[in-house]
Order: structure tokens, then C-alpha cells, then sequence
């Protein structure tokens, strides 16, 4: 093999390498988690509580550092324990929350959406775990309840990959650092 061909396979070899680590996400992006769900029935009413780490990819984070806001999807659902996936469920909805830097001020602000306002934060990792703090969700009526039955919650947060600037979408679909997402967890509805 001529050396020029040798140098040519190297540099194919490396350029694979780099293509394949590309799609493969690094040891220290993390995924979030749903954790410390708590339920409180107050005047016939339950109500949440509950923390969400968001542990963003360093692709996410860097996105954020240069301005790209961050739209979260929060998905609530009460079903009965037993139900199938078909049946109907108690509750079924959808908090939205946005993350963003504003670097004239040099602070991020998480907003509810729809919203305007929001809070602010000068640092990141106060900003993410503001992000995923819910407080006092109102969930169901107790009277909704059948006491025979077990109930449960199930949640999933998931960054909503439709709401980046057009020109980051593809890269999203495509790279496994931009598909976040808790997966669906279960925890039982107790007052």
C-alpha cells in the first residue's frame, strides 16, 4: 500500500470514529428523572408535589449558555391502577415551562407557558432546579374516586425538541444528546 493510500485510510478510519462517537451520547449526559413525588389532599382536592432533575446533555447546555431558550413538557396523568391503555384517565394534562438565558442581564429565567414574566436566576444550576419544581398542582376531586379503587400517577418530562429554532431541529432529531426525556413513571395517588 502506497503511503498516500495508508494516510487516506487513517483519515477515514479517524473520520468514522468521530462520526460514530457523534451518535453515541457521552458518559456525562445524563436523562431526567422524576423523583420526591408527594400528594396531599386538601378540602376534597389532591394535589402534587414533586422535583424533576433535569440533567441536560452538554449539547443542551451549550445551546442554552449561547441563548437557544429551552421548552420542558411536563405530562401529568391519574389512571386507575388497573387500567388498560385505552381507557380513559382521570387527568391528562400538560405543564410547559421555558428555560432561557438572557445575557444582556446575564440571567436565566424559567417561565411557565403560557406565560410571560417567569422568574429569574443568576446562576444555571439554580435556574434548572427551579425548572423542576412543581408545587400545589391541583390533580383531582376526591369525590372523582372510586374507594375501591387504586389510583396512580404517572409523569414524564421531556425536552419538546418541535419548539428549538428551526435551524437546531434536525440535529435534534438526529443526535441522541438532544432526545431527553424521563420516560413515564408510576407513583400511587395517597393523600
Amino acid at each position: 500500500m502506497s503511503p498516500g493510500a495508508h494516510q487516506s485510510l487513517r483519515l477515514l478510519m479517524l473520520l468514522c470514529s468521530l462520526l460514530t462517537l457523534a451518535f453515541i451520547p457521552s458518559a456525562a449526559d445524563a436523562e431526567f428523572h422524576v423523583h420526591k413525588v408527594e400528594t396531599s389532599l386538601v378540602d376534597d382536592s389532591y394535589y402534587l408535589d414533586a422535583q424533576i432533575d433535569y440533567g441536560f446533555s452538554s449539547a443542551a447546555l451549550e445551546a442554552l449558555d449561547n441563548g437557544v431558550p429551552l421548552t420542558m413538557e411536563v405530562h401529568v396523568q391519574v389512571r386507575s391502577a388497573d387500567a388498560w391503555i385505552w381507557d380513559e384517565s382521570l387527568l391528562d394534562q400538560r405543564l410547559r415551562y421555558r428555560i432561557h438565558y438572557k445575557p444582556l442581564s446575564e440571567r436565566y429565567q424559567v417561565t411557565p407557558l403560557p406565560g410571560a414574566g417567569g422568574r429569574s436566576f443568576v446562576t444555571r444550576d439554580a435556574a434548572i432546579t427551579a425548572l423542576g419544581e412543581i408545587h400545589g398542582l391541583q390533580l383531582v376531586g376526591g369525590q372523582r374516586l372510586d374507594p375501591e379503587l387504586d389510583y396512580e400517577i404517572h409523569i414524564k418530562a421531556a425536552l419538546d425538541t418541535e419548539e428549538l429554532p428551526l435551524p437546531l431541529r434536525p440535529m435534534a432529531y438526529l443526535l441522541p444528546s438532544w432526545r431527553l426525556s424521563s420516560g413515564w413513571t408510576s407513583w400511587p395517588l395517597q393523600p
